[in-house]
């Protein structure tokens, strides 16, 4: 969950115009800090050819080259000048997102903003003032959760660029950044974000393994297939505390009860955590900040925004025998329906068409 779209308005009068709860303010601060990015932007063909270039990082320019060439290539994914340059910014994260949800209630709160529609999360450029508005919101009654994002989309508006924190892994972690955020500007669409990151993330995993196999690097495919299940292995732990929660709230009895029977169910994911890291996994502990950290109704709905949907658009990929234009064509179609109507039409599709 290192990625957001981010509600960057390319207009200051547009700005001026904006009236709700949402104010003038937070417009600005996403205006001012995508600004400042595009404007650091330098071509990744020029730092590839200039010599003072740091060997370290023409190295790094000259793989996310070839992974975007791939994308448009392979993958079908837009040609446009997105990605094809580079930012260092700086520090660890370049937003911090800030989701929220009622005490008990698994079902996020959604901010709407122009051009990009509903989303579960408002995006800050400054810490400082995510950290204040989670604040704010818990003081309110939700639970929150703040985290730090390494990447984000301005959904084709903007050209945007690579940025250092897109770097801080390795290449295939660098192409399934590229690949998710390239997935965004194929295919959008307004006010549902489960089925947006779901249809991005699929394409960044089948994405992935194809620039693997292409590489003919399988010792690195043989390690991305076994994180990937080890993450299934972990969302279902996810998914079963979730059900739990569910039942926690829509049961009768007081509220101190529903309090101490959600620290349980949290309490228990934990146990079940370490219990398959130890038994299943080696002691692998890549989880275990997400774990060990505060676990509430808004940490654990975003993971649901994020993930509740791959297995059917996984399964609709292969429905169209791995044609990612057959694909995108049958997710638009989906895109297309009735919001009410697109999980189940995905869910039962027995065709690409």
């Amino acid at each position: 969950m290192k990625r957001i779209f981010f509600q960057v308005i390319f207009a200051l009068g547009l700005v001026s115009g904006l009236s709700g709860c949402i104010g003038v303010g937070y417009y600005a601060q996403s205006l001012k800090g995508h600004v400042e990015i595009m404007t650091a932007r330098q071509p990744v063909a020029r730092l590839i050819d200039d010599a003072s270039t740091p060997e370290g990082l023409r190295a790094r320019m000259a793989s996310a080259r070839a992974i975007r060439q791939f994308a448009t290539h392979k993958l079908d994914l837009p040609d446009n000048a997105s990605y094809r340059s580079y930012v260092d910014i700086g520090r660890d994260y370049v937003t911090w997102a800030v989701f929220a949800a009622p005490e008990f209630s698994l079902m996020p709160r959604v901010w709407c903003f122009p051009v990009f529609g509903c989303v579960p999360y408002r995006g800050y450029f400054s810490k400082d003032i995510a950290v204040k508005t989670a604040a704010e919101l818990q003081q309110q009654g939700f639970d929150v959760h703040v985290s730090g994002v390494t990447a984000y989309s301005t959904l084709g508006w903007s050209s945007d660029p690579l940025l250092s924190t897109m770097l801080r892994q390795d290449e295939t972690y660098l192409a399934g950044l590229v690949f998710h955020e390239l997935a965004h500007q194929r295919v959008y669409v307004d006010d549902d974000s489960a089925f947006n990151e779901a249809f991005a993330v699929t394409v960044e995993t089948t994405g992935v393994k194809a620039w693997l196999r292409a590489n003919g690097d399988t010792a690195g495919l043989g390690r991305y297939e076994a994180g990937l299940k080890r993450n299934a292995q972990f969302l279902a732990l996810v998914a079963q505390t979730r059900t739990e929660l569910s039942n926690v709230y829509q049961g009768a009895g007081p509220v101190a009860q529903k309090r101490a029977a959600k620290a349980n169910a949290i309490e228990r994911l934990r146990v079940r955590y370490r219990k398959m890291r130890e038994s299943r996994w080696g002691g692998f502990g890549g989880y275990d900040a997400w774990v060990e950290a505060p676990i509430n109704n808004a940490k654990i709905s975003a993971m649901s925004v994020y993930n509740d949907r791959v297995p059917a658009f996984v399964r609709l990929f292969e429905l169209c025998a791995g044609d990612y234009p057959r694909f995108y064509k049958a997710v638009g179609r989906l895109g297309r329906l009735a919001k009410a109507d697109r999980a189940a039409a995905l869910e039962a599709a027995k065709t690409c068409e």
